[in-house]
Formats: structure tokens, sequence, C-alpha cells
């Protein structure tokens, strides 16, 4: 490389790194807003997580402190909660404590509504529904209890072996025998089987008079109605 060449590189690099100084100078502090952006809100992220987990502790204590009160139902009615999961908590808890009290109907009103919230989870939803068709027992239409089992029972439903042993237990009011045995060996088959369950569905097979399987299946599709 000849000397000219050298002097106009080095020329050429320091006229660069001035325009950088220069720009750094004018849009320097851009930088600074981000980073203190950045740093803002992700304090502010952690701000709002703690916030809504001491909330949720402190509804959990209101909700577990009425439970234990004298009359259950009246003191989780007077818990404020707004609209979504902690309405439909609160909800199922004042729906379990009238079951508890001897009140189905009354029990059917809060599973209902809880069942009906579009703004829930659909754990939440569906546990309503289940429950509506465990209070109502046989004073609800057999079309609407069957469609509801039917669709609580289907594959990924999170209650779907509770929906089952309904499902069963239906089955086995209505003098269908075989029919109870079936549901209940599906139950058995099912991966998600849990202690319970398989005790409950085992003792029903027996009591029928079938024979229990001694294999483990595959997971059993929903029962047809």
């Amino acid at each position: 490389m000849s000397e000219t060449d050298s002097f106009i590189e080095e020329v050429t690099e320091a006229v660069r790194q001035d325009k950088l100084f220069a720009a750094f100078k004018k849009w320097g502090w851009v930088g600074g807003v981000v980073i203190l952006a950045i740093v803002g809100g992700t304090g502010w992220n952690a701000w709002q997580k703690e916030k809504a987990q001491t909330e949720a502790r402190a509804f959990g204590d209101k909700l577990m402190t009425a439970v234990a009160a004298e009359d259950p139902g009246a003191a989780l009615a007077k818990i404020d909660a707004e609209g979504g999961s902690r309405l439909a908590v609160r909800d199922l808890m004042q729906g379990d404590a009238a079951l508890e009290a001897g009140k189905p109907e009354e029990a059917l009103k809060f599973y209902d509504a809880v069942g009906a919230q579009a703004d829930v989870p659909r754990s939440l939803s569906e546990l309503a529904q289940l429950k509506a068709v465990i209070a109502a027992g046989d004073k609800m239409d057999p079309a609407k209890r069957d469609a509801v089992l039917a669709a609580l029972a289907t594959p990924g439903a999170p209650y779907r072996l509770l929906a089952m042993e309904q499902q069963a237990a239906v089955k086995l009011a209505a003098g269908d025998r075989d029919g109870a045995i079936e549901i209940a060996k599906q139950i058995l088959a099912d991966a998600g089987l849990t202690p319970g369950l398989q005790q409950r569905a085992t003792e029903l097979i027996v009591a029928l008079g079938g024979e229990v399987p001694t294999e483990p299946g595959q997971t059993a599709p929903a029962p047809q109605e």
C-alpha cells in the first residue's frame, strides 16, 4: 500500500469516527430512553405480578374464612368478586354450601350461572355443569342430562372420567347393568385414571357381577348414548 493510500484510509477512518461521535452526541439520549423504558417496564410487570398474587391470596383467605363460618352461604355472599374466575369460584362454593345445607335447587342456580359464564376457563364452567348434573339427580331432564354428560366425557375434557362415572350411574339407575359395567371398564382403561376412580370403578364392576380387567388397556373412547 502506497503512502497516499494509507493517508487516505486514515483520513477516511477519522471522518467516520467523527461522524459516529456526532451521531452519538445527537441521538445518544434515545438509547438512554430505551434502557429506562426496559428497566421501568420490567419493574412495572414485576409489581403487577406481585400485586395480583397478593390479591389472589387475600381472596383465597376470604373464601376459606367464609367456608368455616357458621353460615357459609351467607358469608360467601358478602365477598366481593368481580366477573371472571373469581366470581365463578365464589359461586361454585356458594353452590356447594347450598347443597351441603340441603338446598339442591338453590345450588343449581349457582352452578347454572357459572356454567353459562363466557369469561371463565373451561375447567370452571365444565366443573359447574358436572356439579349441576350431580345436584339435580333424577330431577334433571334426561335428554339434557345425557347431552351434558356426553359433552363432558369427550376425550381431552378436564372431567372426562368423572362424567363417565356419572354415565355409568345413569345406566345403572335405568337397569342397564351391562352398560354400567362397560363404562366402568372404559374408565379403568383410561390413561388418566386416578386411584380413587380406579377403586370406585372396580367396586362397581364387582358389585354388578362383572369381571374386572387384569391387563392395562389403551385410552377408551367416550361411551355413546
